[in-house]
């Protein structure tokens, strides 16, 4: 890097308080240049010369008599011989006058004073009236006194830039006179013929043969008042015709600029007019701050204020000072003046791009070898300045001022880029490396400053390890801030990663230092393992981050960081563990095992089970902050940790129970139940804080990590059966708390179910029969409800509801002659249902209708029917089964059915009987059919009926028709049917059972609708069989052994399957 004292700025002189001696010509330059200004001023300066006379009386603190008296020495001095300095710098769009369609234009200009005149017509007129006559600067002005450009062959948009100077006593009267003209030169008619492109050069040949020969044409002039100017003018001016022929001439860009050509002679020998315009911007500039510190603002902003542009745009204007010049003085006051105090850096960099643009513009001569010397000077002053500061960033630049760095980074960078710059400095130069270069430094030179701050006062372990630990910490600090501010504003205006050079540099140091400093033995204190702790982190930290380098050309020397604290690694974690069980130990001794939140129905759990929650959280806290390397050993820490913390779950269990066992007896049975909920509460909780473990301690990752030394059996029998046996222990803890729970439950429930079913005849209605144990569940429900979580109160339903069934089932067992007592039961069932169900709020539908609850409900309604409801029942299950039969193996029979409502008579029509099964030894046999309206009980007058018997067919045709005088009501009645049965006729012994069906009497025609005869088709029913012992309403019929209907019923319908050939 650049040594800051290899060069000495020539802008130190500037910095030198001014005498008065040196002052005073100063000032009277500044006062000549306000008493003889010339041109009007414009909108951005003071038009007021007295306003500006005082400001620079006030800048450069003069007192009135030394201004006055100033002023009067500066009257009394010859005035300047004034010039207006004219620049003809192109035309565009002008008439062609040659026979090709282009001109030879040029330019004759010259100044025409009117009050020297003696021709008093011509001061009269105006413009519009000069502008007619012809040759204005050939007939009025001298011809020493006419100035002419060059002549610009066959172009209608000639470029001049060229510059005269023309002088002028008095700019009251006095115009500038330009006149532009087509140079003729003369030609043979052959090379004008050869010219023409159009017919307006034929025309031209013709015109031109009326004029004299060599005669030139005239484009246009301007006329121009100087009275009317400003100082400096850039302007494209129209060129105005001398006759409406063509009246758009075209126009012509023009510089005017008044200046100064000789000023008094005692002005002259002060000091250059580059040093006098550096003087005056000097006094300016210190002027300006001294005011804007006493409106308190920290940064100026480099606005001058408008007197002082206006002094400086005089002073450079008359004394035909470059913009280049004007701009190399600001930037030698300027670059100077941020080196000492707060600048705006958008100043320089305003500077250095005019620099830059009329250095392009310059031609090198106009420079002497003193102004680039101090150009190229002040250029390498600054970037040295600039270097120094950027290696010391750290210190000189708040984090909160990062802006004031990247203003900096972006003068340098622009410096460094200029065509001046590079011309200036010919030696080679990169501005990366050298900024490169500046951060190591400076870096090197920062950490040894820290380090030297945090040297240990007492040689010994702690002391070591807490110096290292400090300086490893103010390393991680800087790499955070450079990598969350700096690094961006280095890339962003330098293209240099600042982080990558950093940390590189201090990596090594950092490791340097711990091979010199750091010795970890066996035995240490646990002050000194908290300081390794921490050091250790903070060396992680560091290591990790070198995941935001760039590039990496060798290998980090912190890699391997983590080796020097292999000794200390089980003592973390033993500290971890005894830390956590002895927080967890007092946490549960304060713990009254009341809800954290009384109010809350979401928090049930007490206080301790939280701290012990905060317990699991540091302890994977520190696993994290561990993060160990080496992934077999980080394995067997989270074994370790694991461990741990499973062995303080279990033992916290076992400490809860003791404490609620200690709280229980000096409290009464509600409080001692309380306890018990808040202890299967803080379980329940603790069952859900080890379940997040894997996620939370990312076990999926550590197994990614050690696949190549641990196999997934491994790894699933040490973590994942540790935590499945703690939530095994966890999850019995709860069973055990809530079985206690439910015991005295259990007893109640059975109590107020069989005191329900033993008042048959006390209680009429069932409901007031089941009030006292709804009553009952109601109130144990809302207290448990109120003091478990769901989870666990849904626990304790399931149990409770097993057990209320079964004693439901056990009770409904008993053969017991009363329909009261089991509607009862089944309106206790209906109940109970609702009960545990509590509008969804309780236990699921789908787990309180199982097994056991559907077998009762079924149970429950057939022994709760009458015999008459369970034939009824029977007899509609029947014509439903025969609804759904199509399989004819045992044959079929076809009739008409259909009621009369008018004579209340029931018409049936036997047509036939089809594919029989041969019950005869031939091979054939006899049958015949019975037709009964059943129940009995609806139908007690209508005896059976039977049709003929046809011998040998087993497809007989019978058609015979049966009537029944029978009402439409009980056609109607849920259960009627008509049931055909088909037998085989046996001489000797009973008659064999072919097969029956069952008919729907309510479904017939005319049943409930009007007859319509045309509406009547045959009837095919299949003949069915039924299955023995398979029908639970005939067994429910069978128990009631007292009842002669139900009796009666059950002897038909097993005999019937007494002969049935269904298995």
């Amino acid at each position: 890097m650049m040594d800051p004292t290899e060069h000495v700025t020539g802008l130190d002189r500037m910095d030198q308080p001014q005498s008065y001696s040196e002052m005073m010509p100063l000032y009277k330059d500044a006062l000549y240049t306000i008493l003889h200004r010339l041109g009007n001023p414009s909108s951005e300066n003071i038009s007021d010369n007295k306003e500006l006379y005082q400001y620079v009386k006030k800048a450069f603190g003069m007192s009135p008599k030394q201004h006055e008296q100033a002023l009067l020495q500066v009257q009394s001095m010859q005035p300047p011989i004034s010039c207006l300095k004219v620049t003809v710098k192109e035309a565009k769009e002008i008439l062609g006058k040659d026979v090709s369609g282009f001109s030879d234009p040029y330019c004759l200009l010259g100044l025409v004073s009117y009050g020297e005149s003696k021709d008093a017509t011509l001061k009269r007129d105006g413009p519009l009236l000069r502008k007619h006559r012809k040759a204005v600067v050939k007939n009025t002005i001298p011809e020493d006194q006419i100035h002419r450009t060059s002549v610009k062959k066959q172009t209608l948009n000639p470029v001049w830039n060229e510059t005269f100077l023309l002088e002028f006593k008095e700019i009251a009267d006095t115009e500038l006179h330009m006149d532009m003209w087509d140079m003729d030169e003369i030609e043979t008619l052959g090379q004008k013929l050869g010219e023409i492109t159009d017919l307006h050069g034929l025309k031209r040949i013709f015109k031109d043969a009326k004029k004299n020969k060599g005669q030139d044409d005239f484009l246009g002039n301007i006329v121009i008042k100087l009275e009317t100017l400003q100082s400096i003018v850039d302007e494209w001016y129209v060129l105005e015709p001398r006759t409406e022929t063509y009246p758009d001439r075209g126009k012509c860009h023009l510089h005017l600029q008044f200046i100064h050509k000789e000023r008094d002679k005692s002005l002259d020998f002060c000091r250059p007019i580059y040093s006098a315009y550096s003087g005056l911007l000097k006094t300016f500039v210190q002027y300006e701050i001294s005011s804007n510190k006493e409106s308190s603002s920290s940064t100026w902003k480099g606005d001058l204020c408008k007197p002082a542009k206006s002094l400086l745009d005089l002073y450079a204007t008359q004394n035909n000072l470059s913009p280049f010049m004007q701009d190399l003085a600001k930037w030698l006051a300027y670059s100077r003046l941020y080196q000492s105090m707060e600048l705006d850096s958008n100043v320089l960099l305003h500077q250095l791009t005019s620099i830059q643009y009329q250095w392009a513009q310059l031609d090198s001569k106009e420079l002497t070898y003193e102004q680039r010397h101090e150009l190229g000077e002040s250029l390498q002053s600054f970037l040295v300045y600039g270097l120094s500061m950027i290696s010391k960033f750290r210190d000189i630049f708040p984090r909160k001022c990062a802006s004031r760095l990247q203003s900096l980074l972006r003068i340098l960078s622009q410096m460094c880029k200029m065509k001046a710059f590079k011309e200036l400095n010919p030696k080679s130069f990169s501005f990366q490396e050298e900024i490169t270069k500046a951060i190591q430094v400076g870096t090197k030179e920062w950490f040894n400053m820290k380090k030297g701050l945090h040297q240990p006062m007492m040689k010994n372990a702690e002391e070591n390890a807490r110096s290292l630990a400090r300086i490893v910490l103010e390393v991680k600090e800087d790499l955070d801030a450079i990598k969350i501010i700096w690094n961006k504003v280095f890339i962003n205006n330098a293209q240099v990663d600042l982080f990558t050079v950093a940390y590189i540099e201090l990596e090594d140091l950092i490791a340097t230092d711990l091979k010199e400093s750091l010795y970890v033995e066996t035995q240490i204190s646990e002050a000194v393992a908290d300081i390794l702790f921490a050091l250790y982190r903070n060396l992680k930290d560091i290591h990790q981050a070198k995941a935001f380098l760039q590039k990496r050309d060798k290998v980090l020397a912190l890699t391997e960081y983590h080796v020097r604290f292999r000794e200390v690694l089980p003592l973390w974690v033993q500290r971890a563990y005894k830390t956590a069980l002895q927080r967890v130990e007092r946490a549960v001794q304060v713990d009254q095992l009341k809800p954290l939140i009384e109010t809350s129905s979401l928090i049930k759990h007490s206080s301790s089970v939280v701290d012990l929650a905060t317990c699991f959280t540091q302890i994977r806290e520190t696993w994290n902050q561990l993060s160990w390397p080496d992934p077999e050993e980080a394995f067997m820490v989270m074994v370790k940790i694991t461990e741990d913390m499973c062995k303080i779950a279990v033992m916290y269990c076992t400490m809860l129970k003791q404490q609620a066992t200690q709280l229980s007896g000096k409290s009464h049975h509600g409080d001692a139940a309380n306890l018990l909920c808040v202890v299967v509460n803080n379980i329940e909780h603790l069952r859900t804080v080890l379940k997040k473990l894997p996620e939370q301690l990312d076990w999926i990752g550590l197994k990614q990590k050690t696949a190549q030394v641990i196999t997934e059996e491994q790894f699933h029998k040490t973590l994942y059966h540790q935590l499945q046996r703690a939530e095994s222990i966890l999850n019995q803890q709860i069973s055990a708390a809530v079985i206690t729970l439910g015991q005295k439950l259990h007893e109640d429930i059975e109590k107020h179910i069989l005191l329900l079913s033993s008042l048959h005849g006390l209680l009429p209605r069932p409901e007031e029969a089941v009030g006292p144990l709804m009553k009952f569940l109601e109130q144990e429900f809302h207290y448990m409800n109120e003091n478990l979580v769901q989870e666990n109160f849904n626990s304790l339903l399931a149990p409770l509801w097993t057990h209320t069934v079964t004693i439901l089932q056990r009770i409904s067992g008993q053969q017991v002659n009363s329909l009261e007592f089991y509607r009862r039961l089944q309106y206790a069932l209906q109940c109970l249902e609702q009960c545990f169900h509590a509008e969804g709020n309780g236990m699921p539908l789908g787990k309180l209708h199982n097994e056991e609850y559907n077998c009762l409900v079924k149970n429950l309604e057939l022994s709760a029917m009458s015999s008459h409801e369970l034939i009824q029942k029977y007899l509609e299950r029947k014509v439903a089964e025969q609804k759904m039969c199509s399989n004819e193996k045992y044959g079929a029979v076809t009739l008409i059915a259909f009621y009369n409502n008018a004579d209340q008579i029931l018409h049936i029509e036997i047509l036939n009987a089809v594919n029989l099964t041969p019950m005869d030894s031939n091979g054939t046999s006899d049958p015949f059919i019975n037709l009964s309206l059943e129940p009995k009980h609806l139908f007690p007058e209508i005896e059976k009926r039977t049709t003929k018997t046809k011998m040998c067919d087993l497809n007989p045709l019978f058609e015979e028709t049966f009537e029944f005088l029978v009402s439409q009501e009980k056609l109607r009645t849920q259960g009627a049917c008509l049931v055909l049965t088909v037998f085989d006729y046996d001489l000797l012994g009973s008659d064999d059972f072919e097969g029956e069906s069952f008919l729907s009497l309510r479904d017939l025609p005319g049943v409930g609708s009007t007859l319509d005869m045309g509406n009547i088709h045959q009837i095919r029913l299949a003949l069915m069989h039924p299955v023995p012992n398979a029908d639970n309403i005939l067994k429910q019929l069978e128990t009631r052994k007292m009842d002669r209907v139900a009796k009666d019923f059950v002897k038909l319908r097993l005999q019937i399957e007494n002969k049935s050939m269904e298995v």
